[in-house]
């Protein structure tokens, strides 16, 4: 009966006594390897095997990460996360700095051959910089307004609407329209 407690209450003008279940107490809270498993939780390691690991069902991980885990511990964590970032971006800030100073020493010795390569590092330097800054994007975008395949077609399109004035005009405006939607 550890888990139950007796409770009184009135209803009515009636009282009632009754026996109310106690909430349980979280496993993980009370595991002796605690902060271990708490350690595990914020490194992201997957829940089965945590519980795997420590005899603990995935449940009482997930209850546990999402109700008891020190918002402490979880601020701590995203605040390593972003030295780690900074870190990164000074390596790389760092990388570009030698790439550059070596560019200048064989520009200065007239070692042409070396320039070239310095001028490659720095430049890798600096695409990967901006990517870790968010200043380079790493896809490619086409315009397909002018494309000459899409142009085709859509000179094909209305030619076919030659003979229907109106369904062409409708369609020409309708293209117009979402050309100058795409574009903007």
């Amino acid at each position: 009966m550890e888990n139950f407690k007796l409770s009184c209450g009135r209803l009515n003008g009636l009282t009632i006594l009754g026996v109310d279940e106690m909430p349980r107490k979280c496993t993980i809270c009370e595991h002796e390897k605690v902060e271990e498993i708490n350690r595990l939780l914020l490194e992201g390691v997957p829940l089965r095997n945590i519980a795997k690991q420590y005899s603990v069902s995935a449940a009482s991980l997930h209850r546990h990460k999402e109700g008891h885990l020190p918002s402490k511990l979880v601020k701590a964590q995203e605040a390593r996360e972003a030295a780690k970032a900074d870190s990164l971006l000074d390596q790389v800030t760092e990388l570009r700095d030698k790439a550059l100073a070596i560019l200048a020493k064989a520009e200065k010795a007239g070692e042409l051959r070396t320039a070239l390569q310095g001028v490659r590092e720095a430049k890798g330097c600096l695409e990967l910089l901006a990517r870790l800054q968010g200043e380079l994007q790493g896809r490619t975008t086409v315009n397909i307004l002018i494309n000459p395949q899409w142009l085709s077609l859509r000179a094909v399109i209305l030619q076919a609407l030659d003979g229907y004035p109106e369904a062409r005009l409708a369609v020409a405006q309708a293209l117009q329209e979402a050309e100058g939607n795409v574009s903007s």
